[in-house]
């Protein structure tokens, strides 16, 4: 059985114009499926690093997490208390109690703690008094003005010593 479209096509049957449009149009073809396959080598390669870091994240928490379920998460001062516990009890003493704005886990052992309209001199005393008492260091702190003279809005990052 013959096709009818299928009859003596061929290169030289074509016209010069058909000829050009038949070769550019696969020299945009070739174009093409080369972009797609650079773009998905891209992908993949993107794909391959993404798996390499989580993979390496997975390790790290393969090898901290005895670390922190032995220590609930936050290291422990000679007392026995967690750093959260010590900061939340020492700054209602030091009258910070109603600053205190929040407070969230900063990596092993530490601890980002929020503070709102907090008296800076108190804010400076229960700081030295962490340190001396407990052995909690500061790692960070920006302190800004609260708008009233003598008080401050202050992030901190607190670790156990």
């Amino acid at each position: 059985m013959k096709l009818p479209f299928a009859a003596n096509l061929s290169l030289d049957t074509l016209s010069e114009r058909d000829r050009r449009m038949l070769l550019i149009g696969g020299a945009l073809i070739v174009l093409l499926l080369l972009y797609v396959i650079i773009q998905l080598d891209s992908s993949v390669s993107s794909a391959h690093k993404r798996i390499k870091k989580k993979q390496d994240d997975l390790t790290w928490i393969q090898t901290a997490a005895p670390e922190l379920a032995a220590d609930g998460g936050m290291m422990s001062a000679p007392s026995g208390e967690s750093l959260l516990v010590i900061v939340d009890r020492s700054a209602r003493e030091s009258g910070l109690g109603t600053a205190l704005a929040g407070s969230e886990p900063a990596g092993p052992g530490g601890l980002s703690v929020r503070l709102q309209k907090a008296s800076f001199d108190s804010l400076i005393s229960w700081l030295a008094r962490l340190s001396q008492q407990n052995g909690v260091r500061v790692d960070s702190a920006s302190i800004d003005t609260a708008g009233t003279p003598g008080l401050v809005n202050a992030a901190i990052v607190l670790h156990m010593g």
